[in-house]
């Protein structure tokens, strides 16, 4: 790990985010980074036992052993200000052009989705992460909402905003478009359809690819050859509308089939909102499958809170403390996406979709046990004790195309979607009919 964020890295973070120690201290700043990473790793630990795996593998050292309050004292002096500026130093693509997974014809494909984290139920949270308020009074656990632009294929991490729940995800959204340039491909679920989201994606130069609310009834200026058809996204003020203000897309609509193994069968409309009018070369069923890859942003965070947090409650008790821990939480796993993009390079025809994040995860913790720690003047290796150990457990060639099970929250805002999912993860089969003459209410055997 420590090739990726090694200290002199860690040093320069803390010059910059002027937080480096000026005297010296038993837990001196660039020490308190690396323990607040290591805590990421060690979710069901405590700071004494988290310090004491930190410092297993130095053997006879002499190091300190300072109590858990003055750890949690070190991680106030520090603040968030530098792991926030690690992780936006980690950020960015991996994937190079020999990962076709993260590629169309030339464009780097990113999703963009967000997210909910559980905080503590504390009212030095509370007053700025609120809980959910129900009919009666507020529920659950406050939530942090957290919004990504991931990689597909490689599923790193673009860049991340995260603040209350309150805020729309599209608000969030809005902040990463910077990060968008004329090589990528952008694409999100329904709801990013907006008109000023739309008009913002495209000023970045870049295209997209995004569902469609079915309630939205596009009028068919142009029919295409291949079934799909052009028209226009307008603005929903008057004002706006009077000036002209437009943005051109092309519409594909098609019915999607899904066949369960156990024989369910699901059909739905999907309609898909695309800049790239070219029909000829972008055609409709490219597209319709192009879509379906924006599940990354999924695993993406399945990662983030299932394997990384292991379904657990963040554990700062402090709104301060959550951004600190927040951000830790993305450098680590953008880190472990880079571990992976470092296995394949180092072993050219390798998919990076063939490592499996776990594996990656788990040898990253045993080495943080028990390594002796970087040896000064040593050569990096692509290839280390975690590299070896993914390369020993790759995942299948042929990953069998599965539906994840999914279960209806008590409150959830998705009632319509009722039943509709799975209760465990099975093989399914999808099936794209494509919708003539505009025609949606004959369905899909219309």
């Amino acid at each position: 790990m420590t090739e990726i964020i090694d200290p002199e890295l860690v040093d320069a973070v803390l010059e910059d985010t002027g937080v480096r120690t000026r005297r010296v201290r038993l837990l001196p700043a660039r020490v308190v980074v690396y323990f607040v990473l290591a805590l990421a790793f060690f979710e069901r630990s405590s700071y004494q036992a988290v310090w004491a795996k930190l410092t297993a593998g130095l053997g006879s050292v002499p190091v300190a052993r300072p109590c858990a309050s003055s750890l949690a004292r070190a991680r106030r002096r520090l603040g968030s200000g530098p792991l926030r500026h690690l992780f936006s130093i980690l950020a960015g693509p991996v994937a190079d052009r020999r990962q076709s997974c993260a590629f169309y014809q030339g464009l780097r494909l990113v999703a963009v989705d967000g997210t909910t984290l559980s905080a503590p139920d504390e009212e030095a949270v509370t007053w700025h992460f609120r809980k959910h308020i129900g009919r009666v009074r507020a529920f659950g656990y406050p939530l942090v909402r957290l919004v990504a632009l991931v990689e597909c294929g490689t599923r790193a991490l673009m860049g991340a905003v995260f603040g209350p729940d309150d805020v729309g995800e599209l608000a969030y959204a809005r902040r990463l478009l910077g990060h968008l340039d004329s090589s990528m491909l952008l694409l999100a679920d329904a709801y990013y359809d907006a008109f000023d989201f739309l008009q913002a994606a495209q000023d970045t130069g870049a295209r997209f690819v995004l569902r469609s609310t079915r309630k939205r009834r596009p009028t068919v200026r142009r029919p295409l050859p291949d079934g799909s058809y052009l028209t226009a996204v307008l603005p929903r003020r008057h004002r706006a509308r009077a000036s002209g203000q437009r943005v051109e897309v092309r519409v594909v609509e098609a019915w999607l089939t899904i066949v369960l193994a156990d024989g369910t069968r699901r059909t739905e409309l999907w309609r898909l909102l695309t800049n790239l009018l070219d029909a000829e070369r972008h055609p409709a069923d490219d597209l319709l499958r192009l879509y379906h890859r924006r599940w990354q942003a999924e695993t993406c965070y399945f990662s983030l809170k299932s394997t990384i947090l292991d379904g657990r409650v963040l554990r700062s008790r402090s709104v301060p403390g959550l951004e600190q821990e927040i951000f830790a939480l993305l450098a680590v796993y953008q880190a472990l996406v880079q571990m992976a993009g470092d296995v394949t390079t180092a072993r050219p025809g390798l998919s990076v979709q063939r490592v499996s994040f776990t594996v990656l995860f788990q040898a990253a913790a045993d080495q943080i046990i028990v390594a002796p720690g970087p040896a000064r003047g040593s050569t990096a290796s692509l290839i280390g004790a975690i590299g070896r150990a993914v390369l020993a457990n790759l995942l299948p060639e042929q990953r069998r195309q599965r539906l994840k099970a999914r279960y209806r929250k008590t409150a959830s805002k998705y009632q319509f979607q009722r039943d509709q999912h799975p209760r465990t993860v099975q093989a399914c089969t999808l099936d794209f009919k494509m919708v003539k003459d505009g025609d949606i209410d004959a369905g899909p055997d219309g």
